[in-house]
């Protein structure tokens, strides 16, 4: 079949009907200005507290606050971010994680410089404030990865890519790892693993959460956190998420148990180019990690 004289597969075509059933849905549920107004500025904070099998007891009760899929220069402004940077800065954890796509875009111009001018200013408190470790995502490549990483780098973000980091208490440590972009095959989870320790609790950092089943099967790492999938944007009640994109069908929100690892995926606080949310809030995640011992 074809829609907009583009020939698609039936299966893509029910995708897109479902994704427009809820957008429909989403606006006569929920009102036009609550889905494209309210609920995307909801943001909220998120507590879940897990215990990670091998994290020393040194490091039990750390905190590592989780941010994902900023999107600045869609419905994102500097205001909005400002508000999502204070939450944070007003729950004092002990890390940051910024799980990638800074920008929404495909392309470099003065616009999307712009904005990532304006996201590397607004970050500027978190970085003084805390060690912040970031991963890339697909859109960060779609912009310009070559303009992305060196911004973000100057603004004093610890990138990791392909990398482990790790942080020390005593004799103590903890590992916060991170993987290069899946969706655009950069990831290489055999330099990671030689560059990783081989005790201690490791959290892995990567974009899209579907890579799960890949590193679960590693058995080396007790957490990974992903974002890419906004949760869906729109989840209708008895259906269930509309739309997720590749690499984020699987776990497309909230914590998962996948084989011996957690799997946690952040519904973002920026949108996709369907700027809407319905029963899908923008989130911060707050970890706790416990150890068992």
């Amino acid at each position: 079949m074809t829609l907009l004289g583009k020939r698609i597969s039936r299966r893509d075509f029910l995708k897109l009907s479902a994704w427009f059933f809820g957008l429909g849905a989403a606006a006569s549920l929920g009102g036009a200005e609550y889905v494209t107004q309210i609920e995307p500025a909801w943001v909220e904070v998120t507590h879940p507290t897990l215990k990670l099998p091998r994290l020393h007891p040194a490091f039990s009760g750390f905190r590592l606050a989780q941010v994902s899929d900023i999107h600045m220069g869609g419905w994102m402004n500097r205001a909005r971010f400002d508000k999502v940077v204070q939450l944070v800065l007003d729950e004092a954890p002990d890390a940051v994680a910024i799980t990638g796509d800074y920008l929404l875009s495909r392309g470099w111009d003065d616009a999307r410089a712009a904005a990532l001018e304006e996201v590397c200013a607004a970050l500027k408190p978190l970085v003084d404030a805390f060690p912040v470790f970031t991963v890339m995502g697909n859109h960060d490549y779609w912009t310009d990865i070559e303009k992305v990483r060196p911004w973000l780098r100057e603004a004093g973000l610890t990138e990791l890519s392909n990398e482990a980091h790790t942080l020390r208490r005593g004799d103590a440590s903890l590992h916060i790892c991170g993987l290069d972009d899946v969706y655009e095959k950069r990831d290489d989870l055999k330099k990671l693993l030689l560059n990783l320790p081989s005790d201690g609790a490791a959290v892995l950092l990567c974009h899209e959460p579907d890579f799960a089943d890949t590193s679960a099967a590693e058995e080396r790492f007790d957490l990974q956190i992903s974002g890419h999938s906004h949760g869906g944007q729109v989840v209708l009640p008895y259906y269930g998420v509309v739309h997720t994109p590749r690499h984020g069908h699987k776990y497309p929100l909230g914590q998962y148990q996948v084989g011996t690892m957690i799997q946690y995926t952040n519904r973002g606080v920026g949108m996709a180019r369907i700027p809407v949310r319905f029963n899908c809030r923008p989130e911060i995640t707050i970890f706790t990690l416990e150890s068992e011992l």
